[in-house]
């Protein structure tokens, strides 16, 4: 079995866990998530902090949401652009967010990263499944790595999952963009320092 392969196959069975979950058990999940989300030093010192409207039992980000508009933060989500490209867009209130590709919540300001950068960013992103090392497992299209790798090291991501969501082991290759952390309902998992002391196992 090829990478691809291996990825499918993966792809479909944390898909197939994910959809299981009930409302409530997702709700309840997504909640414990962004309560660490919350007590997480590099969110509480974060000034920008970039989200993603979650679909299809995704991890929930409206809670980081409020908090990061009430406490003064630049706030960005990312928005579809022709050929599979996200941007980043700013947002001063969950009102600002509407559906737009594949029906999915999305700014419709105009004002972007700008001037702020990609420096220190803090980007929240979602994935089917996430493993010690930070390597992520995306719905396949790659936008993601695009994104990631257009904001350079700067840039802080970030992933939010749910406890089953870490595997052990996610085969990756020379486009995938590692996060740094994975936040989950039951602890937050420094990638980055996983992959500095051990190359064993990443």
């Amino acid at each position: 079995m090829n990478i691809g392969e291996k990825k499918s196959a993966l792809r479909a069975a944390s898909l197939s866990q994910r959809n299981s979950l009930s409302e409530v058990q997702a709700r309840a999940k997504s909640a414990a998530i962004q309560t660490n989300a919350l007590a997480f030093p590099g969110y509480v010192s974060a000034t920008s902090v970039a989200l993603y409207s979650s679909v299809d039992n995704e991890v929930a980000t409206e809670k980081i949401l409020d908090h990061a508009l009430a406490h003064g933060k630049s706030l960005f989500f990312p928005r579809w652009q022709d050929g599979d490209r996200l941007e980043l867009v700013a947002v001063t209130s969950a009102s600002e967010l509407a559906p737009g590709k594949f029906g999915i919540p999305e700014p419709v300001g105009a004002a972007g990263l700008g001037d702020l950068g990609a420096e220190a960013l803090l980007v929240f992103v979602p994935g089917l499944a996430f493993d010690p090392c930070g390597n992520r497992l995306g719905r396949g299209r790659g936008c993601y790595d695009r994104l990631l790798a257009r904001l350079g090291p700067g840039s802080i991501p970030v992933g939010l999952a749910y406890e089953f969501q870490i595997v052990p082991k996610i085969p990756s290759e020379t486009w995938d963009r590692p996060v740094r952390y994975v936040i989950t309902e039951s602890r937050i998992i420094d990638c980055a320092d996983i992959r500095s002391s051990s190359e064993r196992l990443c």
